[in-house]
């Protein structure tokens, strides 16, 4: 694996509203991405997974704001011109978006849909990349591929148009692919398909992946590290055998504590309350309210990532209740 980064973000915040009614939605992320490395971005809805993403690729809405660094090769993100913003969103990355249905057109076919992008772009001819694209289809499994160019969405079921979509953010061969929540419309059996399709694509091509999903486990089977986000922020980070298999920080094992277990019945332990986003946070760590552990100062001073043995976790007292913490971790 290529130790230097791809990606790199340095504290990234994220901010939007009108001047008058800013609101928090991110801040003070650190995470990188190197090629041949897959990373996961865990956390439930309102964490702020999708907006670092679209911080990542600059498609923002025009009343959000990205502060920090982010940078792709050495190059910033932030400060890319338009032509080279073009190329680089066109070229150097791809996303792979959750719901295949919503980005693709009902009225235009999937040989459409894959080609326009790269031709567009001017990376290939409209035949060379029909070619390519049918090379792609055959090499992740889809059987005759040139009847699939001339089929509409409706025509295809929701796992075989997600292969589209990977198709799609293969055809102009990036170094970085983004996976929003890649499997969230499909069914158990059809999620592990697609996610070994990722997994057999990035690891063939040498591409850095950033996997963004709502399921630890999920992401645990995929990813070489995990970074677990609440209220937009990273908790914890780390290796993603080492995080899934004994998390540090609360929130992470109250994660892991409330999926349903596939070899024994067990009570589930959900989480309580409600995920908060990083505009409700108070002055001290924004899991609080929902920690069992907490403490007056974990309510009245914000923890900072720090390192705990071997990862990077935000707890004021990740020492002193690790030990209790596999407890409440399905095994």
């Amino acid at each position: 694996m290529n130790s230097a980064p791809l990606l790199e973000m340095r504290d990234v915040g994220i901010t939007a509203g009108d001047r008058a009614h800013r609101r928090t939605l991110v801040h003070g992320v650190d995470l990188t991405v190197a090629a041949g490395e897959t990373v996961g971005l865990v956390g439930e809805s309102g964490s702020g997974k999708s907006m670092l993403v679209k911080s990542a690729m600059r498609l923002l809405p025009r009343h959000a704001v990205t502060s920090g660094r982010i940078d792709f090769e050495g190059r910033s993100v932030l400060g890319l011109p338009r032509r080279e913003l073009a190329a680089y969103r066109s070229r150097d990355v791809a996303l792979v978006h959750q719901d295949p249905r919503a980005h693709t057109n009902p009225l235009r076919t999937i040989g459409d849909f894959l080609v326009e992008g790269v031709v567009a772009g001017k990376l290939l001819g409209a035949r060379e990349a029909r070619q390519r694209a049918c090379e792609i289809m055959a090499g992740i499994g889809i059987a005759d591929p040139e009847h699939r160019l001339a089929q509409y969405p409706h025509q295809l079921s929701g796992g075989l148009l997600q292969r589209m979509m990977i198709v799609a953010a293969l055809l102009p061969s990036p170094k970085l692919v983004f996976a929003d929540e890649p499997t969230t419309a499909l069914d158990v059996t059809v999620q592990s398909e697609v996610v070994a399709i990722l997994q057999e694509q990035i690891r063939e091509r040498n591409l850095g992946l950033l996997f963004i999903s709502h399921d630890l486990d999920l992401a645990a089977a995929v990813t070489d590290t995990l970074a677990v986000m609440y209220a937009g922020t990273v908790v914890e980070r780390g290796a993603t055998a080492k995080v899934h298999s004994r998390p540090l920080h609360p929130y992470t094992a109250g994660l892991l504590a409330c999926r349903p277990s596939a070899t024994a019945v067990t009570r589930l332990e959900p989480i309580p309350g409600r995920p908060i986003s990083a505009y409700e946070a108070g002055p001290g760590c924004a899991f609080a309210a929902r920690c069992r552990f907490a403490t007056e100062e974990c309510r009245q001073d914000r923890p900072r990532l720090r390192t705990v043995e071997d990862r990077l976790v935000a707890c004021h007292r990740v020492e002193e209740i690790a030990a209790e913490l596999p407890r409440v971790v399905h095994s």
